[in-house]
């Protein structure tokens, strides 16, 4: 039986055309993950999220994650659990789809990115983001060569898999409440179920 091809595997990622970049772009939402050995550009938006670039770059294969929670307080109490919307999945699926397509993993890149404090009142979801995933990158045995995390703005993210170059933008006002409101129903989702250029990464 043949493998998946990157096509096959992420039929289900929205993808497009930009004029203004070389490679096609695939979109992803909370709880979903790329992979491609072909050159791609990645694209997110994090509020509170955090999404986790990494690729080889001896051969350019590479991704990007976008995860909502650390870990499920229950890890495999129900299907629903075992799922890329938790860090603690998405990373490992992330880094196994990468090592899977001859990815080395002493050799991975890794850069960092969201876990904004968007929003209102005594529990920052993205600071504890932010913890759980230097502490897994660091338990892994993993280094972050580049982070981006914190602050209190939305951020609008660019990976391009082949260079690991990064266009991120900090969205100063946010005219309309989609991403506040689309963390929040996601959010609702889970707990519903029950059991200016820097070194690559480019301000725009």
């Amino acid at each position: 039986m043949k493998p998946e091809t990157d096509l096959q595997q992420f039929s289900h990622i929205r993808r497009m055309r930009d004029h203004r970049f070389p490679h096609e772009i695939a979109a992803i939402l909370p709880g979903e993950y790329f992979v491609s050995v072909e050159p791609m550009i990645v694209y997110t938006v994090l509020g509170s999220c955090v999404s986790a670039c990494i690729r080889d770059p001896v051969n350019g294969i590479g991704g990007m994650n976008h995860f909502m929670l650390p870990q499920p307080k229950n890890p495999g109490a129900d299907s629903w659990g075992e799922s890329t919307r938790y860090g603690s999945y998405a990373m490992e699926s992330l880094i196994n789809d990468i090592l899977k397509r001859g990815g080395v993993k002493s050799r991975l890149e890794v850069k960092l990115f969201g876990a904004g404090r968007i929003y209102e009142g005594n529990i920052d979801v993205g600071a504890k983001n932010a913890e759980w995933v230097l502490e897994y990158v660091r338990t892994e045995g993993l280094t972050a060569c580049k982070t981006d995390l914190g602050d209190v703005l939305p951020r609008k993210l660019y990976y391009f898999t082949e260079s690991g170059r990064v266009l991120m933008k900090k969205i100063e006002r946010v005219k309309n409440q989609t991403i506040l409101e689309r963390e929040r129903e996601y959010a609702s989702k889970l707990h519903s179920v029950k059991p200016v250029e820097t070194e690559d990464v480019t301000l725009f």
